[in-house]
């Protein structure tokens, strides 16, 4: 199966939000709703799943979800609404998710929004166009077709790789030497060349080239547990608290029984 991937090049992009226009219409997102206390460095939301970040000399970073090689984000979820599918894109089932937004925790990138102002919230964000291109309706996410400066281009991983490295060896004097998204925790799907450096948005040395999704379950896993421990606690507390309530009922009612006694007597 071919690992497909989108190359960003932040040197073309004019800032138009073409590609923010596409992604909201084809995934009927609606009016953006963000809240106040949204991630500074961007504005995504549950309504809008990319965004472009505006930097000093017009420089714009397309940002959104990074569709890791190994994701945190469907390592963290117990039941399995985040999954990596074999063409590259990680896709949500709303079906599934029971809320306890793990994913949003355990993302590198900080991407997952929750649809707050919804009456039935879910987790929001780019699923690279997959059941629209699994369908045959599109060739490609939407945001690419949009895009008036092929600023952002789609295809296969390992020949968009070689094409950011081509541009990085061409232009020297244009790019920063660095292929982000490459390796960081592990590779993602979404990659860039840039004129800047892109540790703003997370693609940095701290983050490493490990994959999380061990890191992620050994944090989470015991999180069942904990559970079970707090309910079997929660369950001793009650029932202590229920025979201490049980004996006194049964010792007010003793001591009724005894007054009616010696009532009789009298």
């Amino acid at each position: 199966m071919r690992q497909m991937a989108i190359l960003n090049d932040t040197t073309k992009c004019i800032g138009c939000e073409e590609c923010v226009t596409a992604c909201k219409k084809i995934n009927n997102t609606g009016e953006d709703k963000p809240w106040r206390w949204q991630d500074k460095i961007d504005d995504l939301s549950a309504s809008r799943w990319t965004t472009i970040i505006r930097k000093p000399d017009n420089q714009f970073i397309r940002h959104q979800c990074r569709h890791c090689l190994e994701p945190a984000c469907a390592s963290a979820c117990l039941v399995g609404a985040l999954t990596k599918t074999p063409e590259g894109a990680v896709v949500y089932d709303k079906e599934k998710c029971m809320g306890c937004r793990y994913c949003m925790m355990s993302c590198p990138f900080g991407i997952p929004r929750y649809s707050w102002s919804s009456t039935v919230p879910y987790i929001q964000k780019c699923i690279l166009c997959y059941d629209n291109i699994k369908s045959g309706k599109i060739s490609e996410p939407a945001c690419i077709t949009a895009c008036p400066a092929q600023a952002t281009i789609y295809g296969e991983r390992k020949e968009l790789l070689a094409e950011a490295h081509h541009r990085i060896k061409n232009y020297p004097d244009r790019y920063v030497n660095k292929v982000f998204g490459e390796e960081e925790v592990g590779g993602t799907s979404i990659l860039y060349v840039s004129s800047l450096n892109l540790d703003f948005l997370g693609l940095n040395k701290e983050l490493g080239e490990t994959a999380l999704p061990d890191k992620t379950w050994g944090a989470l896993k015991i999180v069942p547990g904990l559970f079970s421990g707090v309910g079997i606690v929660m369950g001793g507390i009650w029932w202590i608290i229920e025979r201490r309530m049980r004996l006194q009922k049964l010792n007010q009612t003793d001591l009724l029984d005894e007054s009616e006694e010696n009532e009789d007597e009298k």
